[in-house]
């Protein structure tokens, strides 16, 4: 199925998102679980110190809202938006200062972050979490990621690490994403209602029955079920990345993966680390608005491959920047395409059905000719 051996496509990884559950992190909420995250650690600095190797490496971890239960006396999560974001407020200091402390430990230098799905989905928030993170890197300064609990809304909020890993690893243009959970990887079903059920060790990221296979809920102190981690791996495959899904508690896990060794459900990515940008398109921004082009527009865009010029644009709809993304809808209202406009909303009123020689008149300038170029643009799969 791959063209890559297993032991390739994880030891050539140089850039690595790890995430793990708050199960783990926390001890199934009994409080942090500081040699657990010890052990991590310690492997987390093997990885970064491996003479040759190169390896970056950022690590997602849930935790913190589990952690404030825990120091709250609260043996249930609670449902009220506030509730969980006091827990989260709590337990976000302990989070951080375990990781800070045991990194330390082996000579690494660490920064938190926390970011929503709105850091994601705009543009230039989007940007400058990238830029953030790439510096952190650059100056050896390995991330630990969470969602940012204390103030996140439903309007914001990803929902889960498993998902947040993985547009972390889209973001960073990521290698490998490692999701380290309480079970062993993906069977087929649940073994401990199958005897039958059969371990996966290796498939293809996106791959419809991997969804079907995929269980329910997770535990009572995390979000997370095998399922979220299949559509993370799904996620993270847009941007190239594989994703491993291993036992948290196995030993040495993070060191006999960068080996080579045959540890956990390992989901390949199919898609080239080139398409990151069109797939950040595609999946994981809010649109703005949109752009109605004519039958010809329709025809070059699928059939040639070229950007989106103001004489094809029959409507706008919305408010937007330039930056921002939008839809591109044949005449029927159906979304063919989006990408990022060259110019704002009503600067795109203004260009309707004109040629991009008359853009200067119009507007007082030309930024580009085309409203959306050939390379900010992604289309839609053809039903």
């Amino acid at each position: 199925m791959n063209e890559q051996p297993i032991s390739e496509v994880l030891r050539q990884a140089r850039r690595i998102v790890i995430k793990v559950g708050s199960s783990l992190v926390t001890n199934e909420g009994r409080g942090l679980d500081e040699s657990a995250i010890g052990e991590w650690c310690r492997q987390m600095a093997l990885l970064e110190n491996e003479p040759g190797a190169q390896r970056e490496v950022i690590m997602v971890s849930s935790g913190a809202i589990a952690e404030g239960m825990k120091r709250l006396g609260w043996a249930k999560r609670p449902h009220e938006v506030n509730e969980l974001q006091a827990a989260a407020a709590v337990g976000q200091m302990g989070l951080a200062q375990m990781y800070e402390t045991k990194l330390r430990e082996q000579g690494l230098r660490s920064a938190q972050v926390l970011l929503t799905h709105a850091d994601l989905a705009d543009r230039e928030r989007y940007l400058n979490a990238r830029s953030t993170l790439l510096t952190l890197l650059q100056f050896k300064v390995l991330p630990v990621i969470n969602e940012n609990d204390t103030v996140v809304t439903d309007e914001i909020k990803v929902g889960d690490n498993d998902t947040l890993g993985a547009l972390v690893a889209n973001l960073i243009e990521a290698d490998l994403l490692i999701i380290l959970t309480d079970q062993k990887g993906l069977y087929t079903a649940d073994p401990r209602a199958n005897p039958s059920a059969e371990f996966v060790h290796e498939a293809r990221a996106g791959d419809l029955a991997l969804e079907r296979m995929a269980g329910g809920a997770g535990s009572s102190i995390g979000k997370g079920g095998m399922l979220t981690k299949i559509l993370a791996a799904k996620r993270a495959a847009g941007s190239g990345a594989s994703t491993v899904i291993a036992w948290g508690r196995e030993p040495d896990v993070l060191v006999r993966l960068s080996r080579g060794e045959r540890i956990g459900t390992l989901l390949v990515a199919p898609t080239q680390k080139m398409q990151a940008r069109k797939q950040w398109m595609a999946d994981h921004l809010q649109l703005r608005g949109a752009l109605w082009v004519d039958d010809g527009a329709v025809a070059k865009l699928r059939g040639a491959g070229t950007s989106l010029l103001p004489i094809g644009m029959t409507q706008v709809d919305g408010v937007f920047a330039r930056g921002d993304v939008v839809a591109i809808r044949d005449a029927g209202g159906a979304e063919i395409a989006r990408g990022l406009a060259n110019y704002s909303s009503a600067e795109a009123r203004l260009l309707c059905r004109k040629p991009s020689s008359d853009i200067r008149a119009l507007l007082g300038y030309a930024a580009e000719p085309e409203m959306v170029h050939r390379d900010n643009l992604v289309m839609a799969r053809q039903k």
